[in-house]
C-alpha cells in the first residue's frame, strides 16, 4: 500500500509539516507496512520555504530588516541554482511585533518589504540564477519599493534625499535610481508565486482590497493608493511605459504591490502559488503508482475551490488516476459540492470534536485518528 500525504497548514493549529506527520502516524498505526510519503505543501505563502526544505532544498538563515525596520530572523532556501524566498518570513504579518494577546501590531502605512529584497540579494550573491518568490501573508503596501531598496535601488525625494521606508512615504518620491540594483538581477529568472490577480492601484488595487486587512483605515487606503500611483509614475520616468503597463498586469497588486516591483523591475513571470510549490516538491513523481493521495488545510471552503492547495493537489491525483481524500479543520461545502469537485471523501476535524476550539487544540490527535481510519478503510476495501 502506497499513500502520499500532502496537506497545507491548518492555520492557527498545526503547520503543514506537523499535519502531514500526524496523519502519517495514524496511517502507520493502522497499517505498519504501508509505504507513506510525507510531502507538506503550501500555496506560495506561509509554509512555502518549509515545503521546499522538506523536498531537499537547503535552508539558509539570515537576519534581515523586518516590516517595521527592526531586525528579524528569516531564511531562504537553495537547490542547485534555484532559490526560494518566502516573503512572509521577512516582511509578513507574522514578522510584525505582537501584542500581549499574540496578535500582530499592524502598520499598513509604515511596513516595508526591504527584508524580502535582502533575502533575494543573499540568494543572488551565492550565484543563484532562478529565484522563486512566494508573496502570501505580507504586512506591506509599499509597491515593492522596499524590496527594490533591499536590492540596491535608491528612492529619492525632490531634494535628492532617500525617503523613509513604507508605503505612505512614497508620496514624497521624485526619483527612482536603479543604477545600484544588484548586478545579477538582469541575468536571473524570477518567478512570482501569487494567486492574486489584482492590479496595483484603483478600486481593485493593493491598497483598496488588501490594505484594511493590514490595518489601513479608509483614509489610509486613499493615501496609500495615491502614493502607489506616484511610485508607478516615477518608476515610469526611469523604465518607460512598461512600468505603467506592469501596474495593470494581473498580480501587480499582490503582497501590497510587491508583485508590481517583481513584474516591472525584475521581469518576473507570475504563476499560481500552488502550481509553483507542487513543482518544487515534485508531487507528480511522488504520486506515480500510489494507491491514495491525502491532502487538506484548515478550512475547506469556496475559496479553496478557486485554486488553493487541496484542489491543486487533487488535480495532480486525478492526472495520475489516484483517488484523493481531503482532510480539513472544517468545511463550509456540502457533500454534493465536495463530491462534484472530485474528492473521494472528506474528513473534517470539527465532526470529531464538540466545538471548534477543541478541534483546533486537539488537531494532532484528531489528524492521527483520521489517518488511522483512512488507512483501515483502504485496507478493508483492498482486501474485500
Amino acid at each position: 500500500m502506497r499513500i502520499v500525504v500532502a496537506p497545507d497548514k491548518f492555520k492557527g493549529s498545526v503547520s503543514a509539516e506537523e499535519a502531514a506527520a500526524h496523519i502519517a502516524a495514524g496511517i502507520r498505526e493502522a497499517q505498519p507496512h504501508a509505504q507513506v510519503t510525507v510531502l507538506p505543501v503550501a500555496d506560495g505563502g506561509e509554509g512555502t520555504l518549509d515545503a521546499a526544505v522538506t523536498a531537499g532544498y537547503t535552508r539558509h538563515d539570515l537576519t534581515v530588516t523586518g516590516p517595521i525596520g527592526e531586525p528579524v530572523a528569516a531564511a531562504w532556501a537553495r537547490l542547485d541554482d534555484t532559490a526560494v524566498v518566502e516573503m512572509s518570513l521577512a516582511s509578513g504579518l507574522a514578522a510584525l511585533p505582537h501584542d500581549e494577546n499574540g496578535d500582530p501590531i499592524l502598520a499598513a502605512r509604515e511596513a516595508t518589504s526591504r527584508g524580502t529584497g535582502e533575502l533575494i540579494a543573499a540568494a543572488l550573491d551565492t550565484g543563484c540564477t532562478r529565484v522563486i518568490l512566494g508573496v502570501g501573508g505580507s504586512a506591506t503596501t509599499d509597491g515593492g519599493a522596499g524590496m527594490l531598496a533591499g536590492l540596491g535601488a535608491r528612492l529619492l525625494d525632490a531634494a535628492g534625499h532617500e525617503i523613509p521606508d513604507g508605503g505612505a512615504t512614497l508620496a514624497q518620491l521624485a526619483t527612482v535610481d536603479l543604477s545600484g540594483l544588484h548586478p545579477r538581477v538582469p541575468e536571473a529568472q524570477f518567478v512570482l508565486a501569487a494567486d492574486v490577480d489584482n492590479p496595483l492601484t484603483g478600486e481593485r488595487g493593493a491598497a483598496a482590497i488588501f490594505g484594511p486587512q493590514k490595518g489601513a483605515s479608509q483614509q489610509d487606503v486613499s493615501e496609500l493608493d495615491a502614493a502607489l500611483v506616484t511610485f508607478r509614475d516615477v518608476l515610469a520616468e526611469t523604465l518607460g511605459d512598461s512600468a505603467r503597463d506592469a501596474a495593470q498586469a494581473p498580480g501587480a497588486g499582490a503582497a501590497g504591490g510587491v508583485g508590481y516591483a517583481a513584474l516591472a523591475v525584475l521581469h518576473a513571470t507570475r504563476r499560481p502559488g500552488i502550481d509553483v510549490v507542487l513543482d518544487l516538491v515534485n508531487l507528480d513523481r511522488a504520486v506515480t503508482g500510489a494507491d491514495l493521495l491525502i491532502t487538506g488545510e484548515g478550512s475547506l471552503d469556496e475559496q479553496s475551490l478557486g485554486g488553493k492547495t487541496p484542489v491543486g493537489v487533487l488535480r495532480v491525483g486525478q492526472a495520475h488516476g489516484v483517488p484523493v481524500i481531503a482532510v480539513c479543520g472544517r468545511t463550509t461545502l456540502d457533500r454534493e459540492t465536495l463530491e462534484a469537485t472530485g474528492f473521494r471523501a472528506t474528513h473534517a476535524l470539527s465532526d470529531l470534536a464538540p466545538d471548534a476550539h477543541t478541534s483546533m487544540r486537539e488537531a494532532p490527535r484528531l489528524l492521527c485518528e483520521v489517518g488511522h481510519a483512512v488507512a483501515s478503510e483502504l485496507a478493508s476495501t483492498s482486501n474485500g
